[in-house]
């Protein structure tokens, strides 16, 4: 059986070098790239095409979140598990909508990610167990969703973009999710300011975190 191909992505020289170390001698796995940043990752599983990548979040150039859109824009075969410091749910949240397959919290332990990886490679979503347990909060304290009575001067789409706002989404990743052009995003930014009768975005995001979108 073909061992499974992993590309490494992650801007720190030792990092990469223990996670090599942690790989070596598993007979199933084997590093075939590296990358130090997210264009280069980019292109590397382009050229490499890896079965599966090891995403870290935050690489100078372009972000773990953008690279893992792009590589899945050009090969949606690839898995991006992603490991990173960050463990809280919204960056968890942003990396699923962004393809990952999974996400594991920097630190955790080698049977994890062994698992995690061959898990990822196999098909399946996999968390981390500190990642399990935020998510699980999250969710436990959850506010209830924005009542249909919420802003009714706001379209349908409208009031999906302020949820995007609320969540702290720039123009560029509300406009990937939804597969609109930045400058029709900015227009409905536009238009959700003028009829919430506010100054600007930031100012939208406080009313729409009043009425229960976005975190705490």
């Amino acid at each position: 059986m073909e061992p499974i191909r992993l590309l490494i992505a992650d801007d720190h020289e030792p990092f990469r070098r223990g996670l090599r170390a942690l790989l070596r001698g598993e007979g199933d796995l084997a590093v075939v790239g590296e990358a130090a940043d997210g264009p280069a990752a980019d292109a590397r599983c382009e050229a490499l095409q890896p079965d599966v990548a090891l995403m870290d979040l935050r690489m100078p150039g372009l972000d773990g979140l953008e690279a893992t859109r792009r590589i899945l824009r050009t090969s949606p075969h690839i898995r991006v598990l992603v490991l990173t410091m960050a463990d809280d749910a919204e960056s968890v949240f942003a990396a699923l909508q962004a393809g990952a397959r999974g996400y594991l919290v920097k630190g955790a332990l080698k049977a994890d990610v062994l698992r995690a990886i061959r898990s990822v490679a196999a098909g399946d979503a996999i968390f981390g167990p500190a990642v399990a347990r935020r998510l699980l909060h999250h969710f436990a304290t959850a506010r209830p969703p924005l009542g249909a009575d919420a802003f009714p001067e706001l379209t349908e789409r409208e009031r999906e973009i302020l949820g995007f706002l609320a969540h702290g989404r720039g123009n560029q990743e509300i406009a990937d999710s939804l597969l609109l052009s930045p400058k029709t995003v900015r227009n409905h930014v536009a238009n959700i300011c003028t009829k919430l009768q506010v100054a600007d975005r930031a100012q939208a995001v406080l009313r729409a975190r009043d009425a229960g979108l976005g975190p705490r």
